[in-house]
């Protein structure tokens, strides 16, 4: 089935930064924040055990407890069992570095088996204080954490996870699933597979201003010949073009530095915000179903918003695309 149908609107809330990324966020400021997203009309959030070890899913299930059940669409993501007790070694992000230092002390087990999933699943249930998920996302089955050993996790998914969730869903506990990753390959193996048979997928930072060839010409051509819907997380590509200093989870380098300031100056030319022209490229490829980017501020919530409906017009895109800074292939507003 498609994605398309379950999802209340084409901006959700990814909660990622509220488990501390980056920084250590009060917890008034991260309440704040997702009460901004629900007083803006946001209605699917997005979250995981691996976001501060459990501390993004308290946070928003505090704030979530307090609204009707069936008035939000909800996803999590296995992969993480967050356990009762300590950690002893600093957290293994792989690329990703110290990027929830910040977070709870808790120790994370990283297991795709069969019986982790569902040891994940209920964690997550727990700490977001609600009866059931509508989605589910496979996290992490890729190079960036695991380097040459990602194919024996995707195998470990396929064989534990993927039942388990396939299941799920044929049962009727979850409404769908899918691939939460920040590579492309793990979802175009998936989507080769006989079965099990994904929902969608959650491609973060591969579909943005800043880098979208790849998904462009090896994943969504495979994901539309399917009918597999796509929610593309980070469309900030992790803060740099929406005025932070970070790109993949780390500095930006100078060579991103200077697209990000081409794409500015452009972005002003036309009077146009940068947050507007990032949010709606990524939802012009007809496999986007959905946005969520991240937020720690309140304010940012009510930008995103504002950034979705602000009128860009045509010949910006087409200036876009003339200054080669989107790919000749790359679907956009007005059939630029």
């Amino acid at each position: 089935m498609s994605l398309t149908p379950l999802l209340p609107g084409r901006l959700g809330f990814g909660t990622a930064p509220l488990g501390n990324m980056f920084r250590a966020i009060p917890d008034d400021e991260a309440r704040a924040t997702v009460e901004a997203a629900w007083d803006q009309g946001i209605r699917y959030y997005d979250t995981a055990p691996l976001y501060g070890a459990g501390l993004a899913e308290q946070r928003l299930g505090e704030v979530l407890a307090g609204k009707p059940r069936d008035s939000y669409v909800l996803s999590t993501k296995v992969g993480r069992v967050v356990l009762d007790e300590h950690a002893t070694d600093a957290p293994d992000f792989g690329e990703k570095g110290g990027l929830f230092e910040h977070g709870n002390p808790n120790r994370i087990l990283h297991e795709w088996t069969a019986d982790a999933t569902e040891r994940s699943i209920e964690g997550s249930l727990k700490r977001l204080g609600t009866d059931r998920l509508d989605i589910v996302w496979v996290h992490d089955i890729a190079q960036d954490f695991h380097g040459d050993a990602w194919l024996g996790k995707f195998e470990e998914a396929r064989t534990g996870a993927f039942r388990v969730l396939s299941r799920l869903r044929d049962e009727g506990v979850i409404k769908a699933w899918g691939l939460g990753v920040n590579r492309t390959e793990p979802i175009e193996l998936t989507l080769g597979l006989d079965e099990p048979r994904p929902d969608g997928f959650l491609l973060a930072g591969r579909y943005t201003l800043l880098d979208h060839e790849h998904a462009l010409t090896r994943l969504l051509p495979l994901a539309a010949e399917q009918g597999v819907d796509m929610v593309v997380g980070g469309p900030y590509s992790s803060g740099v073009l929406a005025g932070g200093t970070h790109f993949e989870y780390q500095q930006a380098p100078a060579g991103i530095v200077e697209r990000v300031g081409r794409l500015k100056a452009l972005t002003e030319q036309h009077g146009i915000g940068i947050k507007a022209a990032a949010l709606q490229f990524s939802l012009a490829h007809p496999a986007s179903a959905a946005v969520i980017p991240g937020a720690t501020r309140p304010g940012r919530i009510a930008e995103d918003t504002a950034a979705l409906a602000e009128n860009v017009p045509a010949a910006f895109w087409t200036d876009l695309r003339a200054a080669g800074l989107v790919s000749p292939a790359a679907p956009l507003p007005h059939g630029a």
